[in-house]
């Protein structure tokens, strides 16, 4: 079993904590490639690609210029522990012990518009590239055709290892759009978090979604879960399966707000 995750914009690069372990990202130089599309624009032309502001552009081409592997604990840092955004504060790596982490490690697989995909303890040097970008490459007009099937065909070559070949899609649909489902050798489920007010008008509430993705992430790791079927357990921070929302391969889990 496998969890698909979206990165974060936000990024932690402090150097307080360096874990031991590490690994290096297994698309490495498919990320080189677009680093060489993406090294020579300027801030303003960044700003206009991204839709960012002339401050985060400007920190983008310094981040682009010093980008440079061989990537090492001294000039990177782990992905569970560099991205910053809701999903990651629900998954909380930072207070998660060594177990946790390993499950985490083994379990995870982290989608990006730089590296295709992430394990959570593979070195990277801070980016910014949303999947979505429309970035001219040599294979095309946007990320999704540089990556093509490249991403389909790692996890299924990291499927190899899994008994139950399952893939829990927690990432976001930019994200997930560069998977092909029909060439990946999988079962997906997708669960669903709503929330609600007194028992009504369940809904989809961005912000507390992406917090509970990392938070079912942080439940599976630390009840060390081998056997999807007990996800429907899944209960942090007051979420509930609800069978009769949930279809085969979509689950939902409901939270209800009283009073508020």
């Amino acid at each position: 079993m496998y969890f698909l995750l979206s990165p974060a914009k936000n990024l932690n690069e402090t150097r307080d904590f360096t874990p031991k372990m590490y690994s290096e990202p297994p698309l490495l130089e498919e990320a080189e490639l677009l680093m060489n599309d993406l090294r020579p624009l300027a801030p303003q032309q960044l700003a206009e690609l991204m839709h960012i502001s002339d401050k985060l552009a400007l920190l983008n081409a310094e981040r682009n210029a010093n980008w440079q592997p061989p990537f090492t604990p001294e000039n990177a840092k782990q992905a569970i522990y560099m991205f910053n955004g809701d999903v990651y504060e629900g998954i909380d790596a930072y207070h998660r012990n060594e177990n946790e982490i390993s499950y985490i490690h083994n379990h995870v697989r982290i989608l990006s518009g730089l590296y295709g995909v992430l394990r959570p303890l593979d070195l990277m040097q801070p980016y910014r590239l949303e999947m979505g970008t429309a970035l001219p490459n040599l294979r095309g007009k946007n990320l999704y055709e540089f990556w093509g099937d490249r991403i389909t065909k790692r996890l299924n070559f990291t499927l190899k290892c899994s008994e139950d070949h399952i893939v829990v899609n927690l990432a976001s649909q930019e994200y997930f759009k560069v998977i092909q489902p029909a060439k990946l050798n999988a079962r997906i489920i997708t669960p669903i978090f709503k929330d609600g007010k007194n028992g009504q008008n369940f809904k989809v509430v961005s912000f507390y979604a992406k917090r509970a993705r990392g938070l079912m992430v942080r439940y599976a790791a630390e009840n060390a879960i081998e056997d999807v079927e007990l996800l429907k357990d899944f209960d942090l921070e007051g979420y509930s399966f609800h069978a009769a929302m949930s279809s085969e391969n979509e689950w939902v889990f409901l939270r209800n707000h009283v009073g508020e």
